[in-house]
């Protein structure tokens, strides 16, 4: 049974692709999954009809859940790395709410498991509060917390924290960036896609070498070469420092679980790099670092997993009296 008109449409709205689904049943699987260019519309809005038209047979959903990559108020969202801002309220739809994205995936974890999911180290994930990051075009970040009646999503920026770093190498990364203009480095600013561009561009200017400007995709796909591989491995454990500090400030003892576009695409190389060794080189806390698992997401469209569990966790609520 549920509290809102069937079908239920969710959506995660990144700053380069917006993923969109179907739930015709609560608890049920996605259909009509499509991904969308966001650089193809001009507003969310926009980018909503044209699922709906192309891609989910015209239907009129009677909810909502749209995760989105960026700061949200009550109904008003603004993106971070794409000009889509507004009300959720423009989409029509009776029932239409908001999550920040890693919300969403903070919100799936409860229903990844098997094949969903890739051990980095650590022990197996232990109940407790879980933190969920990952480099995507930005840098997400977000918690669940167990309570009384489940599991309570925390959405957060912590992307935008100072850029961790603890080398002579990863000093001299931050140095050439402020240089070049970037009066503050930020984690985002080289833990997503576009800073490993950012990253590569810095490390050939303190190796003293030329290199041509590479996306995320060529440096990913080109790791026989020793700049590229560099750049990937001072990446990875930037980002074991990144996770053990979020470890840290949340106290998630239920582990820490990674998402976003990047990871799942060099699986062998986190594993082989000092991503584990940074999570827990802190100077104090190594055993209680040691003791919390680091997971890899690797589930095809976890958001929007977490924003239909949402959206029956709130239809439920609607049905009590």
């Amino acid at each position: 049974m549920s509290a809102f008109d069937l079908p239920w449409l969710v959506a995660d709205i990144g700053g380069t692709n917006a993923r969109f689904g179907l739930v015709c049943e609560p608890g049920g699987p996605l259909t009509e999954v499509a991904v969308l260019a966001g650089a193809d519309h001009a507003t969310l809005p926009d980018a909503v009809a044209a699922y709906l038209a192309d891609h989910a047979g015209g239907v009129r959903p009677g909810a909502a859940c749209l995760a989105v990559a960026g700061p949200i108020d009550g109904d008003v969202y603004r993106l971070t790395n794409l000009p889509w801002t507004g009300s959720v309220r423009d989409l029509g739809i009776p029932y239409a709410t908001l999550l920040n994205d890693f919300e969403a995936l903070a919100l799936s974890l409860p229903h990844l498991d098997g094949d969903d999911l890739i051990a980095l180290g650590g022990p197996p994930p232990a109940r407790g509060v879980k933190a969920v990051l990952g480099p995507g075009t930005g840098l997400g970040v977000g918690a669940l917390v167990p309570s009384e009646r489940g599991w309570v999503p925390v959405p957060g920026e912590g992307g935008h924290v100072t850029v961790p770093v603890l080398d002579d190498r990863e000093l001299e990364v931050v140095r050439v960036l402020r240089a070049g203009g970037m009066a503050h480095v930020v984690a985002e600013d080289l833990l997503s896609g576009p800073g490993l561009t950012r990253l590569h561009g810095a490390l050939a200017v303190v190796n003293g070498v030329s290199a041509p400007r590479l996306t995320a995709s060529d440096i990913v796909a080109r790791l026989d070469d020793s700049l590229c591989a560099q750049t990937v491995e001072v990446f990875c454990g930037m980002l074991g420092s990144f996770a053990g500090n979020v470890a840290l400030t949340l106290g998630a003892r239920g582990g820490v679980y990674l998402g976003g576009g990047v990871l799942p695409r060099i699986v062998d190389r986190v594993r082989a790099s000092d991503f584990r060794r940074r999570f827990e080189a802190t100077p104090h806390l190594v055993d209680y670092l040691s003791a919390i698992a680091t997971t890899l997401i690797v589930a095809p469209q976890p958001a929007l997993t977490g924003a239909a569990a949402w959206l029956a966790q709130q239809s439920l609520k609607e049905l009590v009296p």
